[in-house]
């Protein structure tokens, strides 16, 4: 049974270049050369690479620049599989789906200052909103990039460091700054953002706790371990487009059990980060146990990668 078709375009890679140590760049547009669906500053899309694996990334490239998806790629010699895959595997012609892009900032928020905290190639989805910003020109902004020693992207960031709009943290030198310093006091004007390894981004957790939730944005590499519910009872999905009923067992994902139903649902992450899986709920009470919905979106939306339900039954926008 399918639930809703999985959208994916199809692009060709255009271009690989070389954008640090272990860094490569890759660009895809269309093989038709018409514009890509549009994107929102620091984006993310999911990629389908030839070897069946799904992951997502952010895009570099501003919305304007609407002929091309450009993603910076990490080789993580210990990671998923994803990164080595792009690295070692994908060439200039292969053909590649993606997703329509997803998330990113909402041009139209009443922000006047954005304070942006990345770690290495966390500088990814920032350089988009740094570009975008730019050439809107109607917000202050500033970029903290937090290395070691070597830039990321230098190539493309150069620009920015000259003016004075990303300041970059060798840790090898001066050690690692104070995060509460760098994005200030809160404001309901200033929006803040921090995508980086694992420390960082619970540190910037932490310290933006008493801020509004709307107001800050975090984006994770790793999604966090999964939540282990010792007393989750078993509950029953309903779906209201089909009238299909999913049994979800106690301790089972939502998405195990609407897999195991035949229902197609897009997934990339499978922690709660990527927003991949997300899903509208029209009645029940969900446990919502993801990183990247905000209050507003929870009130229609869940992940169903990690969400649970409190009700015994919930009824999903499927």
């Amino acid at each position: 049974m399918k639930a809703r078709p999985i959208t994916t375009v199809k692009t060709v890679v255009t271009a690989i270049e070389k954008a640090g140590e272990g860094i490569k760049l890759f660009t895809l547009a269309d093989p038709d050369n018409w514009e890509l669906p549009p994107f929102k500053p620091g984006a993310h899309i999911d990629l389908h690479l030839p070897n069946g694996l799904v992951r997502t990334y952010s895009l570099c490239n501003e919305p304007a620049d609407n002929a091309r998806y450009l993603i910076a790629v990490k080789r993580e010699a210990d990671g998923r599989g994803g990164s080595r895959a792009l690295h070692d595997e994908v060439a200039v012609g292969d053909v590649i789906g993606v997703s329509l892009p997803r998330g990113g900032l909402d041009p139209g928020a009443p922000i006047a200052r954005y304070v942006f905290v990345a770690g290495g190639i966390g500088v990814t989805p920032f350089l988009s909103m740094a570009r975008h910003l730019e050439r809107a020109g109607e917000a202050d902004y500033a970029l903290h990039l937090i290395v070691r020693e070597e830039v990321p992207l230098a190539a493309h960031l150069g620009a920015l460091i000259e003016a004075g709009r990303v300041v970059v943290h060798r840790t090898s030198r001066t050690g690692r700054p104070d995060l509460a310093a760098l994005v200030g006091e809160a404001g309901s004007e200033t929006l803040v953002a921090c995508c980086g390894p694992g420390g960082m981004t619970d540190d910037f957790e932490r310290v933006t706790a008493a801020w509004p939730a709307a107001n800050v944005h975090i984006e994770r590499f790793v999604a966090p371990p999964p939540v282990i519910d010792p007393d989750a009872k078993p509950f029953t999905l309903s779906l209201a487009r089909s009238g299909t009923e999913i049994q979800v067992r106690a301790g089972q994902t939502m998405l195990a059990a609407l897999q195991e139903g035949g229902i197609d649902v897009a997934t990339s992450c499978c922690g709660g980060i990527c927003g991949a899986c997300k899903v509208g709920w029209i009645e029940g009470r969900p446990v919502h146990r993801d990183r990247i919905l905000s209050p507003y979106e929870r009130e229609r939306y869940l992940m169903v990668c990690v969400a649970g339900s409190d009700a015994e039954r919930l009824v999903l926008d499927l």
